[in-house]
């Protein structure tokens, strides 16, 4: 199997480097060309199933990238991290301890916020499920978001024994490839 993970194209949160949890936003201008390009990277792909996070940045990436319009399975489990009271603001001018936001094992992180093993859970929760439900020759493309990337990402490789992750950071429209023997 061949998982294909595409992050969303750029927002105006993102341009503005403000924390974009599940707010609803569209990909701009920018998010757009984005799209437009990994739809050239990945035209010649077939994919047996495609998975989609049902947030307006993903399914306005999605779309642009299905050029050959395949029915797509929409999954809250790959949402992007639920970021409470911190949603849409600069961390950096908040009582939030941007050393530890990318802390796997710091329990502590906000009002509302989703801590990074409760992500992670539901996030191989559904990895679990799109590998046993689909066959071993498929190509699968899931479009979702840079924290749900990075819990993926930390699905396949080895944890950091000090828990940091913030090493791993997606780009917009970022496209990485995982090979399930």
């Amino acid at each position: 199997m061949r998982l294909v993970v595409l992050r969303h194209g750029q927002t105006d949160l993102n341009k503005n480097f403000l924390y974009n949890g599940q707010t609803e936003e569209d990909i701009n201008e920018e998010g757009i060309k984005q799209a437009k390009e990994a739809a050239k990277t990945l035209s010649d792909s077939h994919f047996d199933k495609i998975y989609c996070s049902p947030l307006n940045r993903t399914k306005h990436t999605c779309s642009i990238v299905n050029s050959k319009n395949q029915e797509v399975i929409y999954d809250d489990r790959i949402k992007e991290r639920t970021l409470g009271e911190y949603d849409g603001k600069d961390l950096s001018k908040t009582k939030y301890d941007l050393s530890k936001h990318c802390d796997y094992y710091f329990k502590q992180v906000g009002e509302g916020v989703e801590n990074l093993p409760d992500l992670f859970k539901r996030v191989h929760s559904f990895l679990d499920d799109v590998i046993s439900s689909n066959g071993k020759d498929d190509t699968i493309l899931i479009v979702t978001h840079g924290g749900v990337m990075r819990a993926i990402y930390f699905y396949f490789e080895e944890m950091p024994k000090d828990g940091d992750l913030s090493f791993y950071q997606a780009k917009n429209c970022e496209i990485n490839v995982y090979e399930i023997l």
